[in-house]
């Protein structure tokens, strides 16, 4: 593996994953898991909490200069390094026994996410990148660098998408239908999970219409050094713009093109 300057920031997001798995996996399917909402509505469990208080607790101990920000407890990105932390992405997979969820770890440097730690332990599989390292999986069949698809036709492209609904809250259903039909296949596999399998090359578009950015720091440098474009739907590249398109590039100007109509 290439090693960069983020090298021991890499290190310690996979100590963190580690910490993270450990809780997660014993909470999932607990019959006592205790299940809240937040004021927007969204459900929140006591292993979200448990997992970022964890992390919180490690990063005060190794990195105690840095910024912490985090879907639970809060805080926000500045002009120096800040990890940010989902917890779990996916929760409403997580509280319905659905394994399809995961913990997402990002350091951003300057604004700009510099490190990407994505843990699925249900689904057996974990990715990660650094600036200049590429980005890397790891699953039952050993670890691997992962690089985006050479698809280059929206004709011949593979689109996810996660819940169709915000898509008429939030941006435009007519432009989201009006790409799936630009598309040869479409599915939602939602949340994460589309974009780090746009940065495997197995599928070539995921777009959200909604995200935070906790939602998206850790993925936006996971397809980027796999080869690939991530930004919002106005065409910044950017994870904190409050939406998400990740591409292998070579789609992204397309897509962009038919979602603002």
């Amino acid at each position: 593996m290439i090693v960069t300057g983020y090298a021991q920031d890499l290190e310690l997001a996979t100590q963190l994953a580690d910490t993270a798995d450990a809780i997660t996996t014993d909470r999932f399917r607990a019959l006592d898991l205790a299940v809240s909402r937040k004021p927007d509505r969204t459900p929140v469990t006591d292993a979200d909490t448990a997992v970022e208080d964890a992390l919180r607790a490690v990063l005060a101990d190794r990195r105690p200069g840095d910024r912490i920000a985090g879907e639970e407890r809060g805080g926000t990105t500045g002009d120096g390094r800040t990890w940010v932390i989902d917890p779990i992405d996916g929760t409403k997979n997580f509280l319905r026994g659905v394994p399809a969820w995961a913990t997402l770890i990002a350091l951003v440097d300057g604004g700009v996410p510099v490190v990407g730690m994505v843990s699925a332990p249900l689904l057996g599989r974990r990715w990660w990148a650094a600036t200049g390292s590429g980005a890397w999986c790891r699953d039952t069949a050993g670890t691997r660098r992962i690089s985006v698809s050479a698809v280059g036709d929206l004709a011949d492209a593979y689109l996810s998408t996660t819940h169709l609904g915000s898509w008429t809250e939030h941006h435009s259903r007519e432009a989201y239908l009006a790409l799936t039909d630009a598309c040869w296949e479409n599915r939602a596999f939602g949340d994460f999970w589309s974009h780090c399998l746009v940065a495997e090359g197995a599928i070539d578009i995921a777009a959200e219409a909604i995200v935070n950015p906790w939602d998206v720091a850790a993925v936006q440098v996971l397809v980027t050094e796999a080869g690939g474009r991530f930004g919002d739907l106005n065409g910044g590249d950017r994870f904190d713009g409050g939406s998400a398109l990740s591409t292998n590039g070579l789609l992204h100007d397309a897509a962009l093109d038919v979602l603002r109509h």
